[in-house]
C-alpha cells in the first residue's frame, strides 16, 4: 500500500471513530437531559455521569445492546419525581421504557414517538397529565402500553388503532373521556383492554367483539351505553362492564337485561359519526411519519439523512497523524467491547432476563431487564429448564415491591403475594429464602424440574419461577385461585358469608381425589409423589369452585429442617396420620388419610372435627355432623357413601384404607354434575 492510500485508510478510521464518538456523545447528553428531568434533585440517578459510559453497566437501569446503543431504561419504582424529557427520543434503539410506579408528574411528550424501535411503554401509577399524545400511532413496535393510574384526560386517539403489534393497552384509572374509537378493532393482536375507571361515553365498538385474540376487556365504572356485542360473551369473566349505567346485555351477568325499545334509541348509529372502520381508511387517515428513519439492524443506528459532507471535509483536511492513535484505540475498543446483554432492537423475544444464565433467551414477549449480576447463590446456573422464567424485575413490578397489601399468607419459610403480571393476568407468588432451599443445588434443581413439570387440572397451575442471586430468593409464580382456599368456607355461622351447596361440596371432595390420583401416580407413565400437606388451606378454589392443590413437590425444594417444622401446623390441624409418630415417614397413604379429614370438614363445615362428629359420622347419625348451613338440602344416600368413604380413610392402620384409586372408582358412582 503507497503512502496516499495509507493516508485516506487512515483518515477513513478517524472519521468513523469521530462518528462513532458523535453519536456516542449524543445518546449521553439524551441521557444527562432525561437525568435532570427525571431526578431533579439528583439524588435517585446519581450513578449517571456526564463523563461516563451508558454501556458500561455503571448507569443505574440502562443496559446496552450488542451494538452498544441504550435499548432499556428500568427505573421502575426508583421514587422518581420529575417529568419525562422530550430528550428520550434521542435514545432511537430504545426498545424498552419502564418508569411505572414512581411520581413523574407533566405531560407524555409527543416527540416519544421518535422511538420507533419501543416495544414496551410503562409509565403507569404516576401523575402523569395531559392527553395520550396521537403521534403514539406511529409507534409501529408498540406491543404493551401501560398508562393506567395517571391523570390523563382527553379521548384515546384514533390513531392507535395503527399499532398492528399491539397486544396490551391499559389506560384504567385516568380521567379520559369521549367514545372508545372504532380503530381499535384494527389492533388484530390484541389481547387485553382495560378502560375502567374513566369517563368514556357512547357505545362499545362491535369491532372489538371480532378480535380472536381478546381475552380481556374491562370497561367497568364508565357512562357507557348501548348494547354490548354478543360476541363479547366468548371473554366469559374477562369481560368486565359493571357500573355502566346506560349498557345493557344478554348473558352478562353484571348487565341489566336490554329493553328492546327504550335500548334502541341509545343504539342509534350514524355512520357519519363513526371514525375510521376499515384498516385502509385508518392508515390513510394518521399523520406522516417522523423523518428520522432508523435501521437498528445495523451495526449502527443511522439516521436517513447523511452525515454533513461539510463536516467530513473539514475533519479531512485538518486531521493529521497525531490523531492517528486517538482513532486507531477508539476503533479497537469497539470491536472488542463485549457486552452481556443481547440485542434488544429487533424483537423483544431476545431480551435477557437477570433470572438466567446468560446463554439462556426466554421466550415470551418483552420481559423488563435487570442489570444486575452478582455472584453468590444460583441454582439454575447452566440449566436448561424448559419452563418459562420470571426476572426480578416482574417480579417486584407485579407485587407492588412486595406490598404488605398484597401479602396473602405468611410461615416460617416463605411469603405468599398477590400479584398482577404485566399482560394484566392475576398470579400467586410464593417467595422461598435461599436459606430454606435444599443446599445441594443439583437437588434442588432436580426437585425444580419435577414440580415444573407437574400438569392436572386439578392442581394449581406453575406459570413460571425465578431465583435471583441478588435477593437471595426463589420465587414460584401460580395462577390466581379467584375465591380463595377452601378453609374460607368452613365455620360459617348463621349463613354469613358464602355456603357451599352439597353439589359444589362433592364435587370439590372428587376433585381433590383426582389431583391426589395423579400424584400417586395413576398414570402408569408417571411415577409417585407424596404430596406430604393436604390440607383445606392447601386448595384452593377457581371462578367455577374446582378445587386446585397447592404446593404439590414443595417439599422437593426446601431443607428437611424446613420440612419438618411445616409438619407441627399438619399435626396441630389433624392431618398427620398417626403412623407418622412411629415411622417418621410420609406414605401414600398419609396423604389419603389427610384426605379423609378434608371429606369430614367439608361434610361439617367444621375447619375442627373432634371425636364427637367421627363417632357421629360412624354412627350415620346426619343431624349431628352433616353442615347445619345447608338447612337438610343434601343427600343422604351420597352423605352415607362419603360418611363410610371417610371413616375408612382416616382408618388408625394404614393397610385398612383404600388407595386413592379405589377412592377414585368410589366416587364415579356419584352423579357427573355433583
Amino acid at each position: 500500500m503507497n503512502s496516499l492510500g495509507f493516508l485516506l485508510l487512515l483518515l477513513v478510521l478517524v472519521a468513523f471513530s469521530i462518528v462513532q464518538l458523535v453519536h456516542g456523545n449524543a445518546e449521553l447528553r439524551a441521557l444527562m437531559d432525561l437525568k435532570s428531568s427525571l431526578d431533579p434533585e439528583g439524588k435517585i440517578l446519581s450513578s449517571w455521569s456526564s463523563d461516563g459510559d451508558p454501556c458500561s453497566g455503571l448507569f443505574q437501569g440502562v443496559a446496552c445492546n450488542e451494538h452498544r446503543k441504550v435499548a432499556n431504561i428500568s427505573l421502575q419504582g426508583k421514587g422518581l419525581s420529575g417529568w419525562l424529557s422530550p430528550s428520550v427520543a434521542e435514545l432511537k434503539c430504545l426498545s424498552g421504557l419502564y418508569l411505572h410506579y414512581n411520581n413523574l408528574s407533566g405531560e407524555i411528550p409527543p416527540q416519544i414517538s421518535n422511538l420507533t424501535e419501543l416495544v414496551d411503554l410503562y409509565l403507569d401509577v404516576n401523575s402523569l397529565s395531559g392527553t395520550i399524545p396521537t403521534e403514539i400511532g406511529n409507534m409501529a413496535s408498540l406491543q404493551v402500553v401501560q398508562l393506567g393510574d395517571n391523570q390523563l384526560v382527553g379521548s384515546i386517539p384514533k390513531q392507535m388503532g395503527s399499532l398492528k403489534q399491539l397486544s396490551t393497552l391499559a389506560l384504567q384509572y385516568n380521567k379520559l373521556s369521549g367514545e372508545i374509537p372504532l380503530s381499535l378493532g384494527n389492533l388484530e393482536k390484541l389481547s387485553r383492554l382495560n378502560l375502567s375507571f374513566n369517563n368514556f361515553t357512547g357505545m362499545i365498538p362491535a369491532t372489538l367483539a371480532h378480535l380472536e385474540q381478546l381475552k380481556v376487556l374491562d370497561i367497568q365504572n364508565n357512562s357507557l351505553s348501548g348494547f354490548v356485542p354478543s360476541g363479547l360473551k366468548r371473554l366469559g369473566d374477562g369481560f368486565q362492564g359493571a357500573n355502566n349505567r346506560g349498557l345493557c346485555g344478554v348473558g352478562f351477568s353484571t348487565l341489566r337485561a336490554c329493553n328492546k325499545d327504550q335500548d334502541m334509541k341509545v343504539n342509534h348509529i350514524d355512520d357519519s359519526d363513526q371514525d375510521l372502520p376499515k384498516n385502509d381508511d385508518t392508515e390513510n387517515a394518521l399523520p406522516e411519519p417522523a423523518n428520522v428513519k432508523l435501521n437498528c439492524n445495523q451495526t449502527h443506528c443511522s439516521k436517513s439523512r447523511r452525515f454533513p459532507q461539510a463536516v467530513i471535509t473539514a475533519g479531512l483536511v485538518t486531521i493529521t497523524l497525531t490523531f492517528f492513535s486517538v482513532g486507531f484505540l477508539t476503533f479497537v475498543k469497539y470491536r472488542r467491547q463485549k457486552q452481556r446483554i443481547r440485542n434488544t432492537s429487533d424483537s423483544s423475544e431476545g431480551k435477557l432476563s437477570p433470572c438466567q444464565p446468560k446463554d439462556f433467551i426466554r421466550k415470551s414477549p418483552s420481559p423488563l431487564v435487570n442489570l444486575e449480576y452478582h455472584n453468590g447463590w444460583d441454582p439454575l446456573s447452566n440449566q436448561n429448564l424448559n419452563q418459562v422464567r420470571f426476572n426480578v424485575d416482574e417480579v417486584e413490578s407485579a407485587t407492588l415491591y412486595f406490598s404488605e397489601a398484597n401479602l396473602l399468607s405468611k410461615s416460617k419459610f416463605s411469603a405468599v403475594y398477590k400479584g398482577v403480571l404485566r399482560d394484566g393476568s392475576l398470579v400467586a407468588i410464593r417467595s422461598i429464602n435461599s436459606t430454606c432451599c435444599k443446599t445441594e443445588e443439583a437437588e434442588f434443581v432436580k426437585g425444580l424440574t419435577l414440580v415444573t413439570s407437574l400438569r392436572h387440572e386439578n392442581l394449581v397451575s406453575l406459570r413460571g419461577f425465578c431465583c435471583s442471586r441478588s435477593r437471595g430468593e426463589c420465587f414460584l409464580i401460580y395462577d390466581f385461585a379467584t375465591k380463595g382456599n377452601l378453609s374460607q368456607y368452613l365455620d360459617m355461622e348463621d349463613g354469613n358469608g358464602h355456603v357451599l351447596e352439597w353439589s359444589k361440596r362433592v364435587s370439590i371432595i372428587k376433585g381433590i381425589a383426582k389431583g391426589i390420583g395423579y400424584l400417586h401416580g395413576d398414570e402408569a407413565s408417571k411415577p409417585s409423589l407424596v404430596h406430604q400437606n393436604i390440607s383445606v388451606e392447601n386448595v384452593l378454589l377457581d371462578q367455577q369452585f374446582n378445587p386446585l392443590i397447592m404446593d404439590a413437590g414443595l417439599p422437593k425444594l426446601l431443607a428437611d429442617d424446613v420440612v419438618f417444622s411445616a409438619l407441627k401446623v399438619s399435626a396441630a390441624m389433624g392431618y398427620l396420620a398417626p403412623e407418622y409418630v412411629t415411622t417418621g415417614r410420609f406414605t401414600e397413604k398419609s396423604d389419603i388419610y389427610a384426605f379423609g379429614v378434608i371429606v369430614l370438614q367439608v361434610l361439617s363445615g367444621k375447619k375442627t372435627v373432634g371425636g364427637s362428629i367421627r363417632l357421629a359420622v360412624e354412627s350415620l347419625r346426619f343431624d349431628d355432623f352433616v353442615d347445619r348451613n345447608l338447612r337438610g338440602r343434601y343427600s343422604k344416600h351420597e352423605a352415607t357413601m362419603l360418611s363410610r368413604l371417610a371413616t375408612l380413610c382416616t382408618h388408625e392402620l394404614p393397610d385398612q384404607r383404600p388407595t386413592m384409586v379405589d377412592v377414585i372408582q368410589e366416587l364415579n358412582v356419584f352423579p357427573a354434575n355433583s
